[in-house]
């Protein structure tokens, strides 16, 4: 018999972002089920055994299930309703909001909801994704995997370790594989420069005199049901291998830390547009995405830095979706008015989120969030200037940008609106907002 639950917000994920994102939306008012995969809350964070967490949120370094533990006890102290080892297996929106039927232990549930938060997080790329074929021996895991193996099941991957890329997961498990007493051999990065925070490099590789190999890359794995080593080679600048480079080394170990892909089949089910850039919904300043009544946070969005900024962007999203909610109820599921104007990044730019900036109804003295990550490395001083109806909101001079690490500025939304508001009389063309890149002097 299929269960019937009609509630304001349903929440998918208690990861940060998720658990975040119930918090802030039951503290605005409204009724909220949250729907987890898993057994227990908390997302990754379960088995983020290093400190480092809660920084820039707490001013405190936190271990990530210390981290977790805060919100996952406030969002029991406010009586949220979870659903634990939960699966959506149908996503669709109506005229009053969103339906989504769950699976559970006790059957299948039917939510309805005025409002819908992704908070899906991220998955792993796989050997097959980065072109890896042939054979799949025992012994080849991607870098989540083995942290949950050491850090949750009380297991070691193998003995002689080598790490494809350099992300920030397979840099930290370097580390904690060294601690376990695993020989790690090295980590082999494609590109010319590190794909993850500097600091990790350092403190990583650099303090365990683990080697890290650039513009290089597995090019075979060897083993039938073990692997018992790889070919690597250098690869040039269009990342192609360059003959007679090639170097077989002997491990039985391959950990892969090639990069992250925001979770979001549920989100193109429910006819949510994906950025192409960070692979993830396009949304405002309140993580509304442009499919009314759906808001997304977190590593749904774009894979971030910092835990604590998948936070915040949860607690953005309940709020608001909270605020559609209860918006829609009040004018009998009418949606509310949106005006979206679209930000604009410039070429020196990865991406830019939010995608878009909602002047319908801007929160006085409200600072909304703006992160973004640089194209290419820039050690020379680069500026970054935010405009909008062709007036200037903020110029912010960095001495060093790099597309690992992920920038984060503020501005008040009252501003934004009012500048474009000037511009309206001006050309059409000064009627957006504009990122741009550059010199003092070009600026």
């Amino acid at each position: 018999m299929i269960r019937r639950v009609d509630t304001d917000v349903v929440v998918l994920g208690a990861g940060p972002a998720g658990l975040a994102a119930a918090c802030a939306a039951i503290e605005s008012g409204a009724r909220v089920v949250v729907v987890e995969r898993e057994e227990r809350v908390g997302g990754i964070l379960k088995q983020c055994v290093h400190d480092g967490f809660g920084v820039a949120r707490y001013g405190l370094k936190l271990t990530g299930p210390e981290y977790a533990l805060r919100d996952a006890d406030r969002l029991a102290s406010l009586g949220a309703v979870v659903m634990l080892e939960a699966f959506v297996s149908k996503a669709e929106r109506t005229d009053g909001g969103c339906r989504l039927a769950c699976v559970d232990r006790s059957g299948v549930v039917e939510l309805t909801a005025g409002a819908v938060v992704l908070a899906t997080g991220c998955r792993e790329r796989t050997d097959r994704q980065v072109f890896i074929h042939g054979d799949r021996p025992a012994g080849i895991f991607a870098a989540g995997l083995a942290q949950y193996m050491i850090n949750v099941q009380g297991l070691l991957p193998g003995r002689r370790a080598l790490i494809l890329g350099s992300g920030d997961i397979g840099l930290i498990m370097a580390r904690r594989m060294t601690l376990e007493g695993m020989e790690v051999l090295g980590a082999h990065e494609i590109k010319s420069e590190p794909s993850g925070l500097s600091r990790n490099v350092r403190q990583c590789l650099d303090d365990y005199g683990i080697p890290l190999e650039l513009s290089s890359t597995v090019t075979a794995v060897h083993g039938s049901r073990r692997v018992t080593g790889v070919t690597t080679a250098r690869v040039d600048a269009a990342m192609r291998t360059i003959p007679g480079t090639e170097r077989d080394i002997d491990c039985d170990t391959l950990i892969l830390s090639v990069g992250l892909i925001p979770e979001n089949e549920i989100a193109r089910s429910l006819g949510v547009p994906i950025d192409t850039a960070t692979k993830g919904p396009k949304v405002d300043q309140n993580m509304h995405t442009l499919a009314e009544g759906v808001f997304a946070c977190g590593n749904a969005v774009h894979v971030n830095d910092l835990a604590d900024y998948v936070s915040e962007s949860g607690e953005t999203a309940g709020r608001s979706a909270a605020a559609y909610a209860a918006s829609r109820l009040k004018t009998g599921g009418r949606a509310p008015e949106r005006r979206l104007t679209p930000l604009d990044a410039g070429p020196g730019f990865l991406y830019a989120v939010p995608q878009f900036v909602d002047l319908a109804a801007p929160r006085r003295g409200e600072l909304a969030a703006f992160y973004f990550r640089s194209r290419a490395t820039e050690t020379d001083g680069a500026v970054v200037r935010m405009s909008a109806g062709g007036t200037a909101l903020l110029e912010r001079r960095y001495p060093a940008l790099r597309p690992p690490e992920m920038e984060r500025f503020e501005l008040d939304t009252d501003a934004i609106a009012e500048a474009i508001a000037e511009g309206d009389t001006a050309m059409p063309s000064d009627r957006r907002i504009t990122l741009e890149m550059g010199r003092r002097s070009a600026l």
